[in-house]
């Protein structure tokens, strides 16, 4: 069989042996809220400090 070529019988049906209750439950684990972050530096101050990163590139 050549590269890329498909092949049906090559598919198999998977059967899954698990219950939902064992399954990771994504909803136990959601989170709602906020994060803030500040730096400390003006936004002129990280756009000169990007800058300089570029340039050193």
């Amino acid at each position: 069989m050549g590269f890329g070529s498909y092949d049906e019988s090559e598919q198999q049906e998977v059967d899954a042996d698990f219950d939902d209750d064992d399954a990771v439950q994504s909803s136990e684990n959601s989170h709602d809220g906020s994060i803030e972050f500040e730096n400390g530096a003006s936004s002129d101050e990280l756009l000169d400090r990007l800058k300089e990163i570029k340039d050193d590139g």
